[in-house]
């Protein structure tokens, strides 16, 4: 699947057996050499990151064990003290493995032992590799357990050791390393959560595959080139040529959300914002919306109720995209406005919030609107989405994604550090995230008004999904740098847009 430029490829393990295979056999790159920069590169991050004093290198059968016995004989060269420790008896290594066995000089392999790693300032995982999936068996489980007990700095090689380097589940043990030296190019289960939260730092190692390797990736990290995508305001535009966002949602207790929905739009540069609000509630949005205009509809001590519908459905004729569901709370009046709009309403329709709430268990209905559809879930509603339990969703957030991308014919924005953005043909990209001052209520909100402008400015809804994705990150970065991570709500968030998409691009 060819991925536009402003993604960085993300191969998963089946991609990168065929990028080692044309290496090796189109190109007549020798395996061994492969897995000389491979370790090489380990050894480079272990003496430029880790302290001094005992490294501690353990080894699977494998070519992953094979990197570790290069990378040992590097930190050797260089005056480290290494002990290398096999979960195999030697005679059980092959190949370009077995090979790089008999390279090592010095004291030889030891079998692990939990005490082995007693005293060890560093150790380096190099027990399973890319092509990892499922719940370690014994011995690495043990030996995973007793790494993550030792305290020491851990670098793992390509991968951390249970993690599953194509989706970044996790079913059992797994390595925590500070850092992982990945080699050709980084994996997605280094960027995705439950793995990104145990690789660490990411290093990508060139280790020699030569310029035209194939590129099978359907996944792909959001670069900042994505927010090139989004045209400038020029000399003659207008509000109206900005592109017009349409906000539905609000209910008492909870006007916060549509606010901030349309404040962000209006920030991300949509030339026109309009709140459809309770009619009840309206003073509350007048008195607090100075660029965006309200209009109220019907409703019932202060939830929309059924009727709204046709009112919202007259309004968004003269939008470019909608946002439904900020606020909107989850009466049955409002839940019967959100179904009968989405159902209905012919422009780009984002839902959020308990607009998503709305379609818990129903996410086919969503695949018969004819204009495009995106969802901007958290882990918990993708799971009322799809009729699942939210641990089931964070266990495998991208399989979950793609699913229900597939299963509404939408974007899907599954929310987190590692929002992950999934379109119903498979192709999925993921934020690089680094943000951890969009941990805090109403930044979603944001989110949703950032994609609506995009939206509103003509971009398709996978570009948009994740230009918005990317500037809301940004956003967060630079509003933490002002105040603090711990200090920033979301109100931070929207007033930072701008520094962030002239920083993010």
């Amino acid at each position: 699947m060819t991925l536009p430029d402003w993604l960085v490829p993300l191969p998963d393990a089946d991609a990168m057996r065929a990028v080692d295979r044309w290496a090796i056999e189109q190109r007549q790159v020798p395996s061994l050499d492969l897995m000389e920069r491979a370790g090489f590169g380990i050894a480079s991050l272990v003496a430029e990151s880790a302290p001094g004093g005992r490294t501690a290198v353990v080894c699977g059968k494998g070519n992953n064990g094979g990197d570790g016995l290069v990378a040992a004989r590097f930190l050797r060269d260089e005056g480290r003290e290494v002990d290398v420790l096999l979960l195999s008896d030697a005679d059980e290594l092959q190949g370009d493995a077995a090979a790089n066995l008999g390279r090592l000089a010095g004291a030889a392999p030891r079998p692990f032992s939990a005490g082995a790693l007693d005293g060890a300032s560093t150790v380096i995982d190099a027990m399973l590799g890319t092509g990892f999936s499922g719940a370690p068996r014994e011995p690495v489980a043990g030996a995973i357990e007793a790494i993550n007990a030792g305290g020491a700095r851990v670098v793992a090689a390509d991968v951390p050791s249970g993690v599953d380097a194509s989706t970044g589940a996790v079913e059992g043990e797994a390595v925590r390393a500070a850092a992982t030296a990945t080699f050709h190019a980084a994996k997605p289960g280094l960027w995705i959560a439950p793995g990104k939260e145990l690789a660490g730092d990411v290093r990508v190692i060139d280790i020699g595959v030569p310029p035209g390797a194939p590129e099978e990736a359907d996944i792909g990290l959001i670069g900042p080139a994505v927010l090139g995508l989004v045209p400038p305001r020029r000399s003659g535009s207008t509000k109206f040529t900005e592109g017009a966002v349409l906000v539905v949602g609000g209910s008492r207790g909870l006007t916060g959300a549509p606010i901030l929905a349309s404040e962000a739009a209006t920030r991300a540069g949509a030339g026109y914002v309009t709140a459809c609000v309770p009619a009840s509630l309206n003073l509350v949005f007048e008195l607090r919306m100075l660029e965006a205009m309200t209009v109220p509809v019907a409703d019932e001590d202060g939830s929309l109720q059924a009727g709204a519908a046709g009112e919202v459905l007259g309004r968004a004729e003269r939008v470019q995209a909608v946002v439904l569901g900020p606020g909107i709370g989850r009466e049955d009046g409002a839940v019967a406005c959100v179904r009968e709009v989405a159902e209905r309403v012919p422009r780009p329709l984002l839902l959020d919030a308990d607009g998503l709430n709305a379609h818990a268990g129903r996410l086919e209905a969503l695949a018969r609107r004819e204009s495009p559809t995106v969802l901007t879930p958290h882990a918990g509603e993708l799971a009322r989405l799809l009729g699942i339990e939210s641990a089931a969703v964070e266990a495998q957030r991208l399989s979950h994604a793609r699913d229900a991308a597939s299963t509404s014919g939408a974007v899907v924005v599954l929310k987190g550090d590692d929002t992950i953005v999934a379109e119903p043909g498979g192709r999925a990209a993921v934020s690089p995230g680094g943000s951890p001052a969009l941990a805090t209520a109403g930044t979603g909100d944001v989110l949703s008004g950032v994609i609506a402008a995009m939206l509103a400015k003509g971009l398709e809804p996978f570009p948009a999904a994740c230009a918005g994705v990317r500037l809301h990150c940004r956003a967060g970065q630079v509003a933490a740098e002002r105040l603090g991570a711990g200090a920033v709500i979301a109100r931070d968030v929207v007033d930072a847009l701008p520094a962030g998409r002239a920083a993010g691009s």
